[in-house]
């Protein structure tokens, strides 16, 4: 009977050069995921005070973030990385539509709940995304872990603690926190669908699809909705655009990039840190003062998506 052989003599041995390269350049690149990931929470919790700072419909400023996008991305997308779409494949194509479809849903379920049902409930009911995401994954057969689902549900406690959440027996009410749900459930599944097209399709191509797809959805809504598209002042331009460069071009387009490395629930349950970044954003700059729950619920917050993130460095050892 032959002696089973030692699975340290597999490894490479340590001193050996390059025998470390590949750990190394694996941490190397979740370092800079989690990184971008930061610079995405940033970029996307600017959204919420520079859309109360606009003088505009909302239904609007979603349609300008978006086609400003696509004019800023047109040149890079349509020029130098033509063939990468060129290469996407029909679908990736299809699925960067159906994403940018998705996204469009999002916004126009989402931003008119604000006036249907209360801010704080809205917020709360809408960060349930990483919930739907949990459970999209389980139901096409992927088994997550006992720490994703205590981390998902850490964080939206989070959240929780500080918007609160004050459910109303009002009809329009109700119709409200419906389509803040469902909002949830539409950005889940923006999130899954820009996972699946990043596993072949590069940032670039995957965001210029779905940013047009989006641009165009919204301009129906505008004008199904009667939302004016234009006619505003010079400052509300200014802020339009600094929400493209910041919430659009950073914050969602970052996301897409670190989805692909950190996987949808990570990524998903990190955004929940948008409800506390603008807070305390709002406090800097329009100088309203942070709820006092703010902090310990930022710490919660960050608990879960540390159990979520621990779940799944335990799967890739």
């Amino acid at each position: 009977m032959t002696a089973p052989q030692s699975t340290s003599a597999a490894l490479p041995a340590p001193g050996v050069p390059g025998a470390d390269q590949p750990y190394t350049a694996a941490a190397a690149s979740r370092g800079t995921d989690f990184t971008l990931l930061a610079v995405a929470v940033a970029g996307v919790s600017m959204s919420a005070p520079l859309i109360a700072a606009t003088a505009a419909p909302a239904l609007a400023i979603a349609f300008w973030r978006n086609a400003m996008a696509v004019g800023v991305l047109s040149p890079v997308a349509l020029w130098r990385h033509r063939a990468e779409l060129r290469g996407m494949g029909r679908r990736a194509l299809t699925l960067s539509g159906c994403a940018g479809l998705v996204l469009a849903l999002h916004f126009g379920l989402w931003l008119p709940s604000l006036t249907m049902t209360s801010v704080a409930t809205s917020t709360a009911l809408v960060t349930t995304t990483p919930i739907w995401t949990t459970l999209i994954l389980r139901m096409r057969g992927h088994r997550p872990p006992a720490l994703v689902w205590a981390g998902t549900a850490l964080a939206v406690v989070g959240v929780l603690i500080l918007t609160g959440i004050d459910m109303s027996t009002d009809t329009r009410a109700l119709a409200g926190d419906a389509l803040a749900l469902a909002a949830g459930l539409a950005a889940a599944v923006y999130m899954l669908l820009g996972a699946e097209v990043r596993r072949t399709a590069t940032t670039t191509a995957y965001t210029f699809v779905c940013y047009s797809t989006t641009a165009v959805a919204l301009l129906g809504a505008c004008l199904v909705s009667g939302s004016a598209l234009g006619g505003y002042d010079g400052k509300s331009w200014l802020k339009i655009a600094a929400l493209t460069v910041v919430a659009q071009l950073l914050g969602h387009s970052l996301l897409n990039r670190v989805v692909r490395g950190l996987g949808p629930s990570t990524t998903s349950t990190a955004i929940l840190l948008e409800t506390p970044g603008a807070a305390l954003i709002a406090a800097l700059w329009l100088g309203q003062t942070p709820p006092a729950a703010a902090y310990p619920a930022l710490g919660v917050i960050l608990t879960g998506l540390a159990l979520v993130i621990l779940a799944d460095r335990r799967k890739r050892v």
